[in-house]
């Protein structure tokens, strides 16, 4: 054990819990703490620290070095295989901690003492989850060094895949069509009884018969509803057939569901602003093709438009060892090699890692707001707040009499005392910009009247009000459950 840095551990104590981060008060249980840290070894690494309550308040731990050897020879004895983490005692405002750093391991790493199909835990958001049969499956293949996409399907035949769009691929890559080129692609693979399609080939090329019945769930369910929840359809429909055809169907169905905002400029120029930036919501899609777990079978991707948001729900959480802060740093870690690889010498998708930038780059040019992920069992949710300009009043873009939106238009200015610029301002979303007018008329407020107001769940209502805390503008005071939120320093 060694002296860890103060500043690292003050930057972790200021962090919320989440993917890679987890405080105890002590360790005087060591179960639930042994399955954390098997949770970050087959996740993304992670950080535990001991001496933080659920309050927030700095513990300490009253024994360090007896703690600290307990934990350690815990850990030596507890999982398999031997990983390795740092252990370190660090002084925070007179407190001793301990801060417990796990590294992602090849694994799957599980707690000796529930064997290796029942201790094999990971980390989905800030829990702690055990594995299902499928993630058992995903983690033993990684290991192995397979993937799923480049697996052969042994029920399929080389007429699986459908011969014209095969034919229409080699000649949109300007290659010519043999057995070659689909080996070296692993379209097909070799298996002791010749070439078979690989699950990709057949997610990718085959007929419309075979792809029913051999791979499960490869369409696009789109749907429009009338409010913020999934009450009332207004339109949807299903986007059948390989995921090659269903990105333009995809936005021909956004384009009929969302609205434009006309922006006057100079010598009275019209520019159409869409409610949604067109190029971001389709490397959204065209990621969640590439990247999605095939091995999940029973859902398929969707696509949601409601009144004030866009959401993409790609099946499957982020590659082991990838997370959310690592995908907008330009990290990438592909599920699905085969189908991104495929994508690239269509030139659907980009180099791996440069989709986020391109998205930015997308919203930039019009100022939409920059989309957000969230890792929700078992889907990753893309989501896009709609443009200001249609969403405050102005053409075809006037909103408001949407439900639950604030009554009359949000000023274009931010209020006096909020210090914020006029783009700064319309970059935040409806219920951020009400959360900020709120605290200049009514002192405080809690997270529960953002739920009532706007008919959102806790998950949305706490997302809008970190996005604040972490912008300088909020911050919470009182106890972890029943405090309050006021503007920074009222």
């Amino acid at each position: 054990m060694t002296a860890e840095p103060a500043s690292l551990a003050e930057r972790l104590l200021a962090e919320p819990e989440g993917k890679t981060l987890e405080f105890k008060r002590d360790a005087s249980s060591l179960k639930p703490i042994l399955r954390t840290l098997v949770a970050f070894a087959n996740t993304s690494g992670g950080h535990l620290v001991i001496g933080r309550d659920n309050a927030g308040a700095i513990t300490g731990v009253s024994d360090p070095l007896a703690d600290g050897l307990r934990l350690a020879n815990a850990i030596a004895s507890g999982m398999i295989p031997a990983v390795l983490p740092d252990i370190d005692l660090v002084s925070v405002d007179g407190a001793t901690l301990i801060v417990v750093y796990v590294p992602r391991w090849r694994g799957p790493a599980f707690v000796k003492a529930e064997g290796p199909d029942k201790g094999v835990y990971l980390r989905l958001g800030s829990t702690t989850r055990r594995a299902d049969a499928g993630a058992l499956e995903e983690l033993r293949r990684e290991m192995a060094g397979i993937r799923y996409d480049a697996m052969p399907c042994d029920r399929a035949t080389r007429e699986s895949l459908d011969s014209e769009r095969v034919a229409a691929f080699a000649k949109a890559i300007k290659q010519p069509l043999s057995d070659e080129l689909l080996q070296s692609l692993e379209i097909l693979v070799p298996t002791p009884r010749g070439l078979k399609p690989s699950n990709a080939g057949l997610i990718l090329f085959a007929t419309d018969f075979e792809r029913d019945r051999l791979i499960n769930e490869t369409w696009i369910q789109a749907a429009r509803f009338a409010n913020t929840g999934k009450a009332t359809f207004l339109d949807r429909k299903q986007l059948e057939g390989s995921p090659l055809d269903v990105l333009d169907e995809a936005a021909r169905f956004i384009s009929r569901n969302t609205r434009l905002a006309a922006r006057i400029g100079g010598a009275i120029r019209r520019t159409d602003v869409p409610e949604y930036p067109p190029g971001a919501v389709r490397e959204a899609l065209v990621n969640a093709i590439a990247h999605r777990d095939y091995s999940m079978t029973d859902m398929p991707i969707r696509l949601a438009i409601f009144s004030d948001r866009l959401e993409i729900e790609s099946p499957g959480t982020l590659p082991y060892g990838m997370t959310i802060e690592a995908l907008k740093l330009g990290m990438s870690r592909p599920r699905n090699r085969v189908i991104a690889r495929i994508l690239r010498e269509l030139e659907i998708m980009e180099a791996w890692g440069s989709g986020y930038r391109r998205m930015r780059e997308d919203c930039a040019k019009l100022g939409h707001p920059l989309p957000e992920w969230h890792e929700v069992d078992p889907v990753i949710h893309t989501d896009f707040l709609p443009h200001p300009e249609t969403v405050i009043a102005g053409g075809t873009g006037d909103r408001t009499n949407v439900p639950g939106n604030v009554p009359g238009n949000v000023p274009e200015e931010a209020p006096a005392g909020i210090g914020l610029s006029r783009g700064d301002w319309a970059a935040l979303n409806r219920r951020q910009r009400w959360v900020l007018l709120r605290l200049t008329r009514g002192g405080r407020l809690q997270r529960s009247e953002i739920e009532a107001e706007w008919g959102v769940v806790q998950k949305t209502a706490k997302r809008d009000l970190t996005a604040l805390q972490e912008k300088g503008l909020i911050e919470y005071v009182g106890p972890s459950k029943t405090g309050e939120w006021r503007l920074t320093g009222g």
